[in-house]
């Protein structure tokens, strides 16, 4: 695909201004409330969609479709991710005006990091056709785990990214306000609040196992995976303080996660076969994808508001306030 420099120029500029504007709005430390993460949501899909539109315009109508789509399926599979930064904040028993600093700079890394894989994953799949079997196989295998209730834990206090912390400089058990390293008779000691962030950037390294191969079956244009993956990575901490408390009650989500992994592993092992075999082998078009991804995400939210889950007494292990 052609894109004109002058359209990664306005990506570019649009993330580093939401990015700059974000942290000025949120400079001094405090709760999120449910009315102020439910504004900032609305921006970050506002101008998710606006910036779809301008492709919409800019590349046309298949790019502009495989963008919405890979830009919703970041966005569903995203929430599995939400489930894990409560588990976090809950472990490091992160006060809850500390919680937007930390998202933050784990937004930050999730975009470097989506960007080198994704560049990475792009070139392999033009290059390697066979790879696409490759990530429908790990795409099987996750939805497996997830309908059998074998999905691996995560614990934050032993994943790679904090013990390889707690290698390179001690970390104190206390917070000391919004500060990741404070100095110390000489030495550099690093907060609890630098731990949660490893932590987090640890959980998307997870997460991109899954979601970089379920982006790819949408689109093999760098372009378009990286600029979706980015705006749905963008309004993650506006959904995650929105959401904050009533996760719970979307029990059938992760049903519909694994039922749209699923068939996004069947739509790669059908260009994977077009390609590699017969051009007479079907493939699923984009706007197909998106409207079965829209209809199962629709369903799963329907059936769990409809049949609450029957054991209602779970706490918020964040402790977001969801009533502000």
């Amino acid at each position: 695909m052609d894109v004109p420099v002058w359209l990664w120029i306005v990506f570019a500029v649009t993330v580093i201004v939401s990015l700059t504007v974000d942290l000025l709005a949120h400079r001094k430390a405090h709760v999120i409330g449910f009315k102020e993460a439910g504004l900032w949501s609305a921006l970050w899909v506002g101008l998710a969609l606006v910036f779809g539109g301008v492709v919409f315009l800019t590349l046309g109508t298949t790019a502009g479709t495989e963008y919405t789509t890979a830009w919703l399926l970041e966005k569903s599979l995203s929430v599995d991710n939400l489930f894990v930064f409560a588990l976090i904040f809950a472990y490091f028993k992160v006060p809850r005006e500390y919680q937007h600093r930390v998202l933050f700079f784990g937004v930050i890394g999730a975009l470097v990091f989506r960007a080198l894989f994704l560049t990475a994953g792009v070139a392999v799949v033009n290059r390697f056709t066979f790879v696409l079997f490759v990530f429908a196989a790990i795409l099987f295998y996750s939805s497996y785990k997830i309908l059998s209730g074998q999905e691996e834990n995560f614990d934050p206090g032993k994943s790679f990214a904090v013990r390889l912390l707690r290698k390179v400089m001690p970390v104190q058990d206390d917070y000391s306000g919004t500060h990741f390293i404070v100095h110390k008779e000489g030495r550099r000691i690093a907060t609890p609040l630098l731990a949660v962030v490893a932590a987090i950037e640890a959980a998307d390294l997870i997460f991109a196992v899954d979601s970089v191969p379920a982006v790819l079956a949408v689109s093999d244009d760098l372009f378009i995976v990286y600029t979706s993956n980015a705006f749905a990575i963008l309004g993650l901490r506006a959904l995650y303080f929105l959401l904050a408390g009533l996760l719970d009650r979307f029990h059938y989500l992760s049903h519909g996660l694994a039922v749209i992994l699923a068939f996004i592993a069947v739509k790669l092992v059908l260009q994977a076969c077009h390609k590699m075999i017969s051009t007479s082998i079907p493939e699923i078009p984009s706007p197909v994808s998106l409207a079965v991804i829209v209809v199962i995400l629709a369903v799963s939210v329907t059936l769990s508001l409809r049949r609450p889950p029957q054991d209602k007494s779970g706490p918020d292990a964040s402790g977001t306030d969801t009533n502000a």
